[in-house]
């Protein structure tokens, strides 16, 4: 949260439990390939996603880097910092805060991945590189709003570099490539358009919203989005202690979530669940599997229960469930309940 321009608190929202565990889930354990946030105008998916942003925790990145390299992580590196050890250099720490960067609807190809100076190249010899969205995102959480609308091959574009963690960029034969590891969120409106389903199985959770039906939880959230609209910064303060205790949940989870190692109990559940519903492919088992394990490490366990793996399967499945090209993908929970019931021994 910034003293310019207050954020709404994360804590403040009222329901919408799934698209916050989802979130969480992926500010906890990023590997989980993002979330794609689904439903009607006026429910709070781009409130949430903003919200975060006073949520995440800071990192030691390598100072002077264009694309906040991890200094901890020396795998991930740029060329422009291994260029620098090379010489002798001794790369320094500096700390930065994780943030959300915004993908424009309009943007280009160039303006996502970056654009080489060709000219520069044949004339200097030397590899001159203007970094795009894609640059900015590494570390970061890269929010696309109206996903989509984008174009298919934009869509493409940050899959593939959310999959594998580097972005390159090639002209004229000419190639350059940096670490691009983000947490992708999208979110869409279903009334203008679906995703194809290659597209939907690169998101790791999905969530689909709705508002809400109880009228005593809608009558809060029009007095506390009134109440922060006349006084933002002392809204914003009233859930300080919230929003506190959410990031040091969020730390918690983080030291956690690494100890907590899946056994064949858990692997078996899953890899049952995804078959019984006729998932196709084994990215659902990877993600359901890495779901139950945030989830517990959020609830500060080191131990994966059956709530856990329920929990995991309504977010990472139905997006990847076959229907028919009228029908929309339902999760049924009492096939999943049957499966875990029979196949998952608590520990």
């Amino acid at each position: 949260m910034t003293d310019e321009k207050p954020v709404y608190p994360f804590s403040a929202i009222v329901g919408q439990e799934d698209m916050k565990d989802a979130l969480l889930a992926n500010i906890v354990y990023p590997s989980i390939g993002g979330v794609l946030i689904r439903g009607e105008k006026g429910t709070a998916k781009s409130t949430a996603v903003r919200a975060v942003a006073d949520l995440l925790p800071r990192r030691r990145v390598v100072g002077g880097c264009a694309f906040q390299c991890d200094f901890l992580d020396a795998r991930t590196l740029c060329t422009s910092c291994r260029e620098r050890i090379a010489r002798g250099e001794v790369l320094e720490p500096v700390t930065a805060t994780m943030r959300v960067v915004e993908l424009p609807l309009s943007a280009t190809e160039d303006r996502v991945a970056g654009t080489l100076d060709i000219e520069h190249a044949i004339t200097k010899g030397r590899k001159k590189f203007e970094p795009g969205v894609l640059a900015l995102a590494n570390g970061n959480i890269l929010y696309v709003d109206e996903v989509n609308l984008l174009d298919d091959h934009i869509v493409d574009l940050l899959l593939d570099a959310a999959a594998m963690g580097t972005n390159y960029v090639e002209r004229e034969g000419i190639s350059y490539s940096h670490p691009s590891r983000f947490m992708l969120v999208g979110t869409m409106n279903p009334e203008e358009g679906d995703l194809r389903p290659q597209l939907l199985d690169r998101f790791g959770l999905a969530v689909d919203v709705e508002g809400e039906k109880d009228a005593g939880r809608r009558a809060e959230i029009i007095k506390r989005r009134l109440a922060f609209e006349r006084d933002p910064a002392g809204f914003c303060q009233q859930y300080e202690i919230r929003q506190e205790e959410i990031r040091q949940r969020i730390e918690r989870a983080k030291d956690l979530v690494v100890k907590i190692e899946p056994d064949e109990n858990l692997l078996r559940t899953a890899v049952k669940i995804s078959l019984v519903l006729g998932v196709d492919g084994h990215r659902s088992d990877l993600t359901l599997v890495k779901s139950a394990i945030v989830f517990a490490a959020l609830e500060g366990r080191s131990s994966v229960e059956e709530k856990d793996i329920i929990t995991a399967a309504r977010l990472s499945l139905p997006h990847r469930m076959r229907k028919g090209p009228f029908e929309e993908s339902q999760m049924e929970f009492e096939k999943i309940r049957s499966v875990i019931a029979e196949s998952y021994i608590s520990p």
